[in-house]
């Protein structure tokens, strides 16, 4: 699984909170994601991540 945030991101940081172990935010104000090898166990904290952001910002590539 490969994670990127696009630029709609409105920093809203309910991607942080969902999954911090993968997400943060950023000196700019919006979210970035901290690797790019995402633990299989948290592959379904990131999709949720994705499903709830509000500007669809979430990217996620299926290996």
């Amino acid at each position: 699984m490969r994670v990127t945030i696009n630029d709609e991101c409105i920093g809203c940081g309910l991607c942080v909170a969902e999954c911090p172990e993968v997400f943060d935010m950023g000196d700019e104000g919006v979210a970035c994601v901290l690797t790019d090898d995402i633990a299989p166990d948290l592959e379904e904290k990131v999709r949720e991540a994705a499903e709830g952001c509000p500007v669809a910002a979430i990217e996620i590539e299926e290996d």
